[in-house]
């Protein structure tokens, strides 16, 4: 390894090393923002579910629109960085680990809400997908017991998916925990994480081999969890619910949702920490034609999903329609498509636009544009039901719009704390992409991988 790339790795351990009061700074302010959303779940537990604004017919409100928003942007990672896997993209190698961070911590918020919703949290065992057994009586009929069962299969594998990966990195850094004398916690805590890591071909023939299994398993599990959590609307005889598209519907909008956290993610990456050296231009314009293809490919199934509504004049649907194009929720409808279509459509059409400035203000219209999506879709239709003295409506309360609020403040403490435990750019996979580029462009054929020492030595 040439020693210029050993000292621009250097800024990927500097959040790892001393404290830093910026990103001390932004925990604090962080902390305090998840600390709403503890404290407005208190509220409602104490004061049970009536504080929202959950009446009938919108018996689902604000928590389960946030918990689709949530559960989509959790495709940031696992989906999106095993896709690359998979297909060789060798720029993929500085944006897995964010990635896959992402993943993670999006499906832990996100499995919050079905429990929120449920106003008495401790009734959870009824969504446990378990035979009777011992109290537990789980309706397999019932959405929540596919979510559960859903939500822990991926959360399982995209945990596993996001560690694996991590084994070389963690034993560089106990190694340096070790060596600098930096204290017996992290020295400890990397030792425990790394695994007995010493960088043998063995050991990485047994660590990719496991990653590349893993990405090829976790694409089809990513798929049937948002197809899952489709179901759960399109099983219903709910007037713009009951559609066979809303499967590939709701994947689209999740890889494009995820697509949109991982460009602000990574630009702000990049402006903090300083990791411009690995996430580059090149790495913003590749994200960004894969945002424009699935803001496309969004649009297509929004334009077929409402056009069999339009075009067969079904009273109970295209009363909803109406509200959607022309009434009530006309303004958030129109807003929807603009901020997913056409804002990608014409910023990322161009080179300039897919610089990392661009590609940020698409990725935040995108996220806004998504959660109105999944409001739309849940209060929306709610709102209009099939019987029409049931008709009501429905205003979220400050203790919805905290906990809205909170969710996002969780999400961002547990990514800075993660970036102050570990490297967000895989320095291993990045160490191993210079090789082979050094021995490609130097007219040799790479080794085969498992039969030589890997690019960090025989120890790690």
């Amino acid at each position: 390894m040439s020693a210029p790339s050993k000292g621009r790795e250097d800024v990927l351990f500097r959040p790892l090393s001393g404290v830093r009061p910026g990103l001390v700074a932004c925990t604090i302010l962080a902390a305090m923002l998840a600390g709403v959303l503890w404290f407005c779940w208190g509220y409602q537990i104490r004061y049970d579910i009536g504080v929202a604004g959950i009446n009938r017919p919108v018996f689902w409100g604000l928590y389960i629109a946030t918990f689709v928003f949530w559960i989509g942007i959790s495709h940031a990672g696992t989906l999106i960085s095993a896709i690359l896997r998979v297909t060789s993209a060798e720029w993929r190698r500085p944006v897995t680990r964010c990635a896959e961070a992402i993943t993670v911590f999006a499906l832990m918020i996100g499995g919050l809400f079905p429990l929120i919703h449920l106003g008495r949290p401790w009734l959870f065992w009824y969504m446990v997908p378990l035979p009777n057994h011992r109290g537990l009586w789980p309706n397999f009929r019932s959405p929540l017991a596919w979510d559960m069962m859903a939500i822990f299969t991926y959360l399982s594998g995209s945990i596993l998916y996001f560690l694996l990966p991590m084994i070389p990195d963690l034993a560089i850094l106990r190694d340096r925990a070790v060596a600098e004398d930096r204290g017996r916690f992290r020295a400890r805590l990397y030792r425990l994480l790394a695994l007995g890591w010493r960088g043998t071909p063995q050991q990485w023939f047994s660590l990719e081999g496991g990653i590349k299994a893993m990405a090829v398993i976790v694409i089809p599990v990513a798929v049937s969890v948002h197809t899952i959590v489709s179901w759960d609307f399109a099983m219903t005889m709910q007037p713009m619910w009951h559609s066979t598209i809303f499967g590939p519907y709701f994947v689209a909008g999740a890889i494009h949702s995820g697509i949109a956290v991982l460009l602000v993610a990574m630009y702000v990456l990049r402006r903090v920490l300083k990791v411009g050296d690995y996430l580059t231009d090149q790495v913003f314009s590749n994200l960004g034609l894969l945002s424009l293809t699935f803001a496309l490919i969004w649009g297509y199934f929004t334009f077929a999903e409402h056009l069999p509504v339009w075009y067969a004049r079904e009273p109970s649907e295209t009363a909803i329609l109406l509200q959607r194009v022309s009434g009530d929720y006309a303004a958030a409808f129109w807003a929807m498509v603009i901020l997913n279509v056409v804002v990608p459509l014409g910023v990322l059409s161009f080179p300039r636009g897919r610089r990392p400035v661009g590609t940020l203000f698409v990725g935040l219209c995108v996220l806004v544009g998504m959660w109105i999506e999944r409001y739309l879709i849940v209060v929306g239709s709610l709102r209009f039901p099939r019987l029409d003295f049931t008709l009501g409506s429905y205003q979220p309360t400050w203790v919805e719009l905290g906990i809205l609020a909170g969710s996002f403040g969780m999400f961002a403490l547990m990514y800075l704390l993660f970036m102050q435990l570990a490297p967000v750019v895989s320095i291993w996979e990045v160490r191993e992409g210079e090789q082979h580029a050094s021995r490609v462009g130097g007219g040799v054929e790479p080794e085969p991988h498992p039969v030589v020492p890997h690019p960090l030595g025989k120890r790690a």
